[in-house]
């Protein structure tokens, strides 16, 4: 078992607080993603789990053992840094075999477990090459190969394609994902790119200012993100927040987003109604809305500001009195800047947000899964 349980972990560096009282499972065999922006706190508490830095208070377990003072060589793990850190005067062979030498594995397991990683990471015929010989991708491959070789249980991986092109990015985000799975180790994944996070992990742990905001599935955080800053970061193009005022008309609930009216179903009233009289955010993503090009029940009619055509897609920037949003159509769609559409809300597909403090508002999430 390789679970990695992380206990109200505490960093500091001076007066900044880089990680706080941060506490994390990972499960044995789990692909877990840390992400966030620039400064959140991702990379000091991976570097945290792999004894590059102690936390200040805290504890971290590596399956049954407080691995929290242990030097990095004594916890078991392997790590892929950004910069792939391989030694350029060696050959790709003993880059690969290095660790395994420093462990005094011998000649004969050191030749296997090359071999093997070579082949999973398709870089049999690159053993004899020197790092300057090879793409930026092909280096990467080598790190990652160095780490599989290893077999620990353990694998930490900080941004490891952040130095390769989107393309190359694109393709290697799969086939990491797949070698990961085959090998079976635990794994901390930390990434500032959000599709990255969605595309690859069992897991993902949103951070900011060294906190973990949500920490859940990546269809649960993109469908119901805990948070505005969640919903905002995860998804592109983020989701929108529109300014609700709940009120009541002849009695019966209701929420009205500028000149738009909603009639909320009964399983919204228990959380809508404490703040009747009151401003909540609608949030909703560009792809839950509705565009017609005609009137229709229950629409708002509005003008496109830009259009943005995707290939799978169009995007439309649209102005609903102080709030610009993004509506997602479909590239059949007929529309140009500066026509009027018709756009509905589907209330099922709004999540609702405290404006003043961003988190979600208290509504059982299952009555609306269930719908």
């Amino acid at each position: 078992m390789a679970r990695i349980v992380i206990e109200n972990a505490y960093k500091t560096f001076g007066d900044f607080v880089a990680v706080n009282n941060v506490s994390l499972t990972v499960n044995d065999q789990e692909f877990v993603v840390l992400v966030g922006p620039s400064g959140c706190g991702k990379t000091t508490l991976l570097r945290a789990v792999a004894g590059l830095g102690i936390v200040d208070s805290g504890k971290i377990m590596i399956g049954d053992r407080d691995v929290t003072y242990l030097s990095p060589k004594d916890r078991k793990l392997s790590m892929v840094f950004q910069s792939y850190a391989i030694f350029p005067h060696m050959k790709v062979y003993n880059n690969i075999a290095f660790g395994l030498r420093m462990q005094r594995v011998s000649k004969a397991q050191i030749e296997e477990r090359v071999q093997e990683a070579a082949r999973l990471l398709h870089i049999e015929n690159l053993l004899n090459r020197y790092p300057s010989q090879m793409s930026g991708g092909q280096r990467q491959r080598v790190a990652v190969a160095r780490a599989i070789a290893m077999q620990s249980e353990v694998l930490l991986m900080d941004e490891p394609l952040s130095n390769l092109d989107a393309l190359l990015r694109l393709e290697m985000r799969a086939e990491l994902k797949s070698l990961l799975a085959k090998v079976g180790a635990t794994t901390i994944y930390v990434t500032h790119d959000q599709i990255e996070a969605m595309s690859m992990g069992d897991r993902i742990a949103v951070m900011r200012d060294g906190e973990i905001l949500q920490f859940d599935s990546p269809t649960r955080i993109y469908d119901f993100p805990a948070t505005q800053f969640v919903g905002g970061f995860i998804g592109t193009p983020p989701m929108n927040f529109l300014e609700a005022q709940i009120q009541r008309d002849n009695g019966q609930l209701q929420v009205k987003i500028g000149e738009f009216t909603l009639s909320p179903p009964n399983y919204l009233h228990d959380a809508l109604r404490l703040y009747e009289g009151q401003v909540v955010l609608a949030g909703i993503r560009a792809e839950s809305m509705e565009a017609l090009d005609a009137p229709a029940p229950d629409t708002l009619g509005v003008t496109v500001e830009v259009v943005e055509p995707l290939g799978s897609q169009n995007l439309l920037t649209i102005r609903m009195h102080n709030n610009v949003i993004k509506v997602s159509t479909h590239p059949t769609f007929p529309v140009v800047a500066g026509k009027q559409i018709w756009i509905r809300f589907p209330i099922d597909k709004i999540r609702w947000m405290n404006r003043d403090s961003g988190q979600a508002l208290p509504i059982d999430l299952e009555k609306i899964v269930s719908r």
